[in-house]
């Protein structure tokens, strides 16, 4: 009797283990849909969350203090596809073959994504995701490097850099707007067509088993500063004394968060919101000589300074983070890369560079990241000469060249945040640990192409 009592206790137990495994299980089997928001030439101050007097963002202000907030987030470039190609490798960008901005023009292209190279798509879409891009790719203009061709199933947006017009959308003269490899010509701002486009494919999307992941890349706030004429002329009667410049600018951001929150509100009119993760970030801080605020950062986008690295970032993951959790280590956009995938439950490739930040959005210890961080950029023109500058950030110390013809300089973030003493002279040590890193990291990148063959400088100027 007691050997059968036993029996049937643990045949019990077993069945209700199994039933709660099978449960647990069932719940892993719906991971979150994911949004990735990235924006072009954001300064840090540049909205109402991030301490702007004359700009009125309600609806980013909304979601940084619904999100946890990264207080120490860098872009990997000061400029836009550098950064990009680290969002979607996890690798620093000159080791995905993107040092700088690729171009129309091969002699005015400073990058090549690595063909060799898996995107996010990848691993997302071995996961059970359905990947989605809509605005700005600029990581390449022809085949092997447009987004269907590296991995996201849909694609709604504009090949190229900047637009010329926000209205005609042509580069050079040419016309990069597409959906997925058809050549669109398509009426209206840009940023209202992709928050359209997004709304669009949240729609479609909504009524599907498949979670998805959709990487909203806006053009705006780039240049050219076209905004609306309706948005200007509210802002110019709200604040009469702004200079139009920068009156301009206000009009081109407050019009970009108004999309930003047609989209939101499209997650919640469909129910989705509850289930998607939402992140938003910058490519790089924003442009000064068309009246970017970055805070009192020094200096902005192209540079290697704190106003040029440092941006707006903030993550909302329904049932994990709590509204306005603050993050203060330093992050970086690499991160996203392995973050994402964590998140949707994908493997992550073993050789990126970038660190899963879902531990710190769950709450785990904000101990010291043991890491340095590299920062590295090669341009043309008069001013870089096709050179490279670059940056090292360890612990509080900062070693950066800001040019390829100016002496590096030295910097302890901790005490001095806004970069005015320099210290190089001062702390041999510090500074030759710190030239030893940056000079092994900088051998790594040298070893990966950055140039197309001529066979595609032919194909890219097609």
């Amino acid at each position: 009797m007691n050997a059968t009592r036993i029996f049937l206790f643990s045949h019990l137990f077993l069945m209700a283990y199994a039933a709660g495994g099978q449960e647990t299980q069932g719940s892993e089997d719906q991971p979150p849909n994911i949004l990735m928001i990235l924006v072009d030439d954001l300064g840090n101050g540049d909205l109402g969350c991030m301490g702007s007097q004359d700009m009125e963002t309600p609806y980013l202000d909304q979601f940084f203090r619904d999100a946890a907030n990264f207080n120490l987030f860098y872009a990997n470039s000061s400029v836009c596809s550098p950064t990009r190609a680290s969002l979607l490798t996890g690798r620093y960008p000159e080791l995905a073959g993107v040092p700088g901005v690729i171009r129309t023009h091969a002699e005015n292209s400073w990058g090549y994504l690595s063909e060799g190279v898996p995107l996010l798509p990848g691993p997302l879409r071995t996961a059970g995701y359905h990947t989605a891009i809509v605005g700005k790719w600029h990581l390449g203009l022809s085949t092997p490097n447009r987004p269907n061709d590296r991995g996201f199933e849909h694609f709604h947006g504009f090949l190229g850099d900047m637009m010329d017009d926000y209205y005609h959308h042509r580069r050079h003269g040419q016309n990069y707007m597409r959906l997925n490899k058809t050549v669109l010509e398509p009426e209206g701002h840009a940023t209202d067509l992709f928050t359209s486009w997004a709304c669009d494919y949240l729609k479609q999307r909504s009524s599907k088993e498949e979670p998805f992941f959709l990487y909203l890349a806006y053009n705006a706030p780039h240049t050219p500063i076209q905004p609306p004429d309706a948005w200007l002329s509210k802002v110019q009667q709200r604040e009469p004394e702004l200079a139009l410049a920068r009156a301009k600018l206000v009009a081109l951001i407050e019009h970009l968060d108004d999309g930003i929150g047609q989209v939101l509100a499209q997650l919640d009119n469909l129910g989705l919101s509850e289930n998607t993760v939402v992140l938003f970030s910058s490519d790089n801080g924003g442009q000064l000589n068309v009246g970017a605020n970055n805070g009192r950062l020094r200096d902005g986008k192209q540079s290697m300074y704190e106003g040029g690295l440092r941006v707006p970032t903030a993550v909302r993951w329904p049932g994990v983070t709590e509204a306005g959790q603050q993050i203060s280590v330093p992050a970086i956009t690499m991160d996203l890369f392995p973050t994402i995938c964590e998140m949707a439950g994908a493997d992550i490739p073993s050789d990126i560079d970038g660190r899963s930040l879902a531990g710190l959005l769950k709450g785990a210890d904000q101990g010291e990241w043991d890491r340095d961080l590299f920062f590295h950029r090669r341009e043309g023109g008069g001013t870089y000469g096709g050179l490279v500058i670059n940056a090292i950030r360890r612990g509080p110390w900062k070693l950066l060249q800001n040019t390829p013809f100016s002496p590096q300089e030295l910097y302890n973030l901790s005490a001095d945040p806004l970069e005015t003493e320099d210290l190089l002279s001062i702390d041999a040590k510090t500074r030759n640990e710190m030239r030893a890193a940056l000079r092994k990291h900088v051998q790594r990148g040298g070893v990966v192409p950055w140039q197309s063959s001529s066979e595609k400088d032919q194909a890219t100027r097609q």
